[in-house]
């Protein structure tokens, strides 16, 4: 495809606000509609882009290539279909569907219609990331830890399905083993749903991970720490940074190794730009996304197993 990829985003709230506004920034892609049940906000964005707003996304067959899906979960599958079966492309937020069930057709009709299916997994385009790789070697341990203050927006699902589902896609992506066995415990404090929760994730090639999320603290934090041989190596997603601390070259008079540091700071990015653009390539250049339906499908089924084992939350405050 070399022509002006023709789109839409579905869901203009605070999220799909921003993607509108991508797709309006990048010269590959026109914004033909934007789409959305509540008038003032299909309105209000429409006018700001001078594009088309639209209640029904019925209304855009035939008239797009792509859509973005930024609407509460229960939607992304029912929608994220009519697009596929009609052949239009779909980068549909985190988590791709309510269920497995679901996402295992929408990745079958993609196939099939010759469709690209990618998952809004958007910390996967922090610089961060991908300062890390060239250091990464065989993980034994790993520790996460994503926190925030407590907001409205985003308690349609729980912290696990909300928040911790980022690390569980990272760390899924850098460890190249299946899970053997989960622990997890959790408690709801404000929403009514599980708002704080830890899992212990263990990989059958011996590598543990250990991964918090909480929407309920006082600071918003977005952390990781790796462990592996001779190694630490810490990541500040919000910071878009990396330390290095490596076993250096044994000293003879102290007996033992020297600990070398290293620091990192990536410049900023808008990961959000950064994940549409991979988008409108892969269109343009027929290749895979870099978040699959297969990988959005794989974090969503550990995300609901994670939920599963936090039995009995603490119940709600009054």
């Amino acid at each position: 495809m070399t022509h002006t990829i023709r789109t839409a985003v579905i869901g203009v709230g605070y999220l799909g606000k921003f993607h509108a506004e991508k797709y309006a920034s990048l010269p590959q892609a026109s914004l033909v509609a934007v789409v959305d049940t509540h008038a003032l906000a299909r309105e209000e964005i429409a006018k700001k882009h001078q594009t088309t707003a639209l209640t029904h996304y019925q209304d855009l067959l035939g008239k797009v290539d792509a859509v973005s899906i930024v609407t509460p979960t229960p939607l992304h599958f029912p929608i994220a279909q009519f697009f596929l079966e009609h052949g239009v492309h779909v980068l549909i937020e985190k988590p791709i569907t309510q269920t497995p069930a679901e996402a295992e057709i929408l990745i079958q009709l993609a196939q099939q219609r010759g469709c690209l299916l990618q998952v809004g997994h958007i910390e996967r385009f922090n610089p961060a990331l991908a300062g890390l790789q060239p250091w990464l070697h065989q993980p034994r341990f790993i520790e996460s830890h994503r926190l925030t203050p407590f907001k409205l927006r985003g308690t349609d699902v729980n912290v696990v399905l909300d928040l911790m589902i980022h690390d569980i896609d990272i760390i899924q992506s850098l460890i190249p083993a299946p899970i053997h066995h989960i622990d997890a415990t959790g408690a709801s404090i404000l929403s009514g749903e599980i708002d704080v929760a830890n899992a212990r994730i263990e990989f059958t090639n011996g590598c543990v991970a250990s991964v918090t999320a909480s929407r309920v603290s006082t600071q918003t934090k977005r952390l990781m720490n790796i462990f592996q041989e001779e190694s630490a190596l810490s990541l500040d997603f919000q910071q878009a940074s990396l330390s290095i601390c490596k076993k250096g070259a044994f000293n003879p008079t102290s007996g033992i190794s020297e600990i070398l540091r290293e620091e990192f700071v990536f410049e900023h990015k808008d990961a959000l730009l950064a994940e549409i653009n991979a988008f409108l390539l892969a269109i343009a250049h027929n290749t895979p996304p870099l978040v699959s339906g297969q990988e959005g499908k794989r974090a969503l089924e550990t995300a609901i197993y994670i939920s599963s084992l936090v039995q009995k939350p603490i119940p709600a405050l009054a």
